[in-house]
């Protein structure tokens, strides 16, 4: 299973590897810092040319360069992404912030706690819902689509 992390802060990325390693399924996590280079990873273009399609995006809505909002926009507004499950995973928990990703089409809204090994057990959550218990389309035969 490839999973595709949208995080800046190298901290989260830590955490979420180690939460990931002790998964049940082989998980390849994907790291992109910002929304620019989540976008360059999924249209796999520079550096990203033999990018995997994820079976799941972690989003971040704080980010630099591209925001996870106009991330979030452009991942559902495209055909060959909008079927990839996006899960907001954010330190953000105001009402605005959960409507708007909803209305623009997120998966989930995971608020981000602030205590290190509870962040640990937020991932082990997603990992079990996203990976174990939901249903999520065969990427490969969606890219491969006319």
């Amino acid at each position: 299973m490839d999973i595709l992390l949208v995080e800046d802060n190298p901290g989260d990325v830590r955490l979420a590897r180690e939460a990931f390693s002790h998964s049940n399924v082989t998980i390849n996590l994907h790291i992109a810092r910002d929304g620019e280079d989540a976008m360059s990873f999924l249209r796999r273009e520079g550096v990203h040319i033999h990018a995997p399609r994820p079976h799941l995006i972690l989003l971040d809505l704080n980010l630099p360069k591209l925001g996870g909002r106009q991330t979030l926009i452009q991942i559902k507004s495209d055909e060959r992404f909008k079927a990839i499950p996006t899960v907001i995973l954010t330190t953000s928990d105001l009402e605005a912030d959960i409507s708007y990703c909803y209305e623009n089409y997120a998966n989930c809204y995971i608020r981000k706690p602030t205590q290190w090994d509870a962040f640990g057990d937020i991932v082990k959550h997603v990992n079990q819902v996203w990976l174990g218990l939901a249903m999520i389309p065969n990427m490969q035969a969606i890219a491969e689509r006319p």
